[in-house]
């Protein structure tokens, strides 16, 4: 479907729609298994609507290709790899999805029975059942499938598909019924109806069951449109309806599940309704969301009980929160992990690690391949680079920490920074266990700093500090500090 109207929540597709089928399954039906039928996706449209140089299909709601919702949804359903059948120009989907689907490839995009073709020519002969999506109805139900299925194999149908009552069918395929309403007597796209058929609210989902053998059979007898010149699927009821095969209809309200998305507008439809069912699963599992219309979290983020999130925070990829923490308002995490009872204020976390009971921000931020002991403090507009800080470091505002393994305990005052780049590669500075780094001192790699040695402010170090010794001036010069200014902690 490729209606634009989302009334409902995203929720099981478990409709009540009353067929002859029954429940009884006959005995041709009961000869199937799920492994017998092969999913195929269609996903080689030009998506010229969204206006963008990838494919349509590779655009992201909630942190995923649209297309890996569809595969999911048709792999669970059938037990196997999906086939997709792609073009040209959406190549990219076929290296991207490469350990997830095979494919198919049609070299010019004229229409879904064209599209179905060119699948059935790579396809084996093993399959008693094919079943249809599209590659861009990413909140498609599973138990919506499977129900579709079961009704093509209590009937024994040719053809089964989902049709919709929609409220704004513009620009959708209409289900032409006979007089009594009872019997599908064909599809028919928008650009090639009469105005009467035009009045029909009926439309056509395009997700769709085939008995395989006889769709081999008589794919190949569609005609093109005298219109488009496209070789529209839906052609087929007519030529089941030729063959005295049934045609069944599994017939649902438009709640939003079928939407197809064509345009950025109908992406961010798609992407807030699965956020919504994203951001309660969470909450019923015990996760705080003060303001969940404001709170933005990958389908692929795990979340522990009694984590609290503030307005604003945006959770990506691989992300994972552990319990008791708070993210504050304003705050990006990004393939990261965050340890237990921890607090993370206004901050930004890429591709690090984060242990238990560590304070973080206001404003600061973990770049990538940084890693921050348990009980560990950064201040805020504090960075850190690609660098180790071990247990109970304090990292104080204003200073940056890049390629550097920081000991436990060791105090980084405000200012203070690594200068880790001579302008033509990186260098590596360590510092040892219980280091006082005064405010603003300057630490030029590669370096290294023994433990419980200390600077004075201001100071640029350009030479090794041993152990418990003193560097301060510009440049640094060592001495031995004052008995008094040691401390016992």
């Amino acid at each position: 479907m490729r209606g634009r109207d989302r009334p409902g929540r995203l929720h099981d597709a478990a409709h009540d729609a009353a067929h002859d089928a029954g429940s009884v399954l006959t005995s041709h039906a009961m000869n199937q298994t799920p492994e017998s039928v092969l999913p195929v996706v269609l996903a080689a449209g030009l998506g010229t609507r969204m206006k963008s140089s990838k494919p349509k299909v590779l655009h992201q709601i909630c942190g995923r290709p649209m297309l890996t919702f569809v595969l999911d949804a048709a792999r669970e359903v059938c037990g196997r790899r999906p086939l997709v059948v792609y073009s040209p120009p959406t190549a990219a989907i076929t290296e991207f999805f490469a350990e997830d689907a095979d494919f198919a490839l049609q070299a010019e995009p004229i229409g879904t029975a064209d599209a179905v073709r060119a699948a059935l020519a790579v396809a084996g002969e093993e399959f008693g059942e094919i079943l249809v999506l599209s590659g861009d109805v990413p909140l498609v139900q599973t138990d919506l499938l499977a129900e579709l299925i079961d009704m093509r194999r209590a009937r024994n149908a040719a053809v089964a598909l989902i049709s919709v009552h929609s409220i704004d069918p513009d620009g959708l395929g209409r289900v032409v019924r006979s007089d009594d309403g009872g019997q599908v007597l064909r599809i028919v796209e928008q650009k090639d109806a009469s105005p009467a058929e035009l009045e029909i609210e009926e439309i056509n989902a395009g997700v769709y069951a085939f008995d395989a053998a006889w769709l081999r059979r008589r794919i190949g007898d569609i005609k093109p449109s005298p219109v488009s010149g496209e070789f529209y699927l839906p052609e087929l009821v007519k030529l089941a309806r030729e063959d005295r095969r049934a045609v069944v209809s599994l017939e649902v309200d438009d709640d939003g599940t079928l939407a197809g998305i064509n345009d950025r507008s109908q992406l961010a439809a798609a992407e807030l309704e699965l956020r919504m069912v994203v951001n309660e699963r969470h909450m019923l599992a015990g996760v705080t969301m003060i303001d969940p219309s404001r709170t933005y979290v990958d389908v692929t983020v795990e979340l522990a009980r009694d984590v609290v999130l503030e307005a604003g925070v945006v959770l990506r990829g691989s992300t994972r929160i552990g319990e008791g923490s708070r993210i504050g308002a304003g705050s990006q995490i990004i393939d990261s992990v965050v340890g237990r009872n921890c607090l993370i204020w206004a901050s930004v976390l890429e591709s690090s690690e984060v242990e238990d009971e560590v304070q973080i921000g206001p404003f600061s931020h973990l770049r990538p391949r940084s890693s921050i002991g348990r009980k560990a403090k950064i201040g805020n507009f504090a960075e850190v680079k690609a660098s180790r800080l071990d247990a109970g470091v304090q990292q104080h505002h204003f200073s940056y920490i890049g390629d550097a393994e920081v000991g436990e305990r060791t105090n980084v005052g405000a200012g203070t920074i690594t200068c880790n780049y001579d302008g033509t590669k990186k260098h590596k500075t360590k510092i040892g266990k219980g280091v006082f780094l005064g405010s603003d001192t300057m630490l030029v790699a590669p370096i290294e700093l023994g433990d419980g040695a200390r600077t004075g402010a201001g100071s640029v170090v350009t030479k090794d500090v041993p152990a418990g010794m003193l560097a301060f001036g510009v440049p640094a010069r060592l001495h031995k500090p004052r008995p008094e200014s040691v401390s016992d902690e």
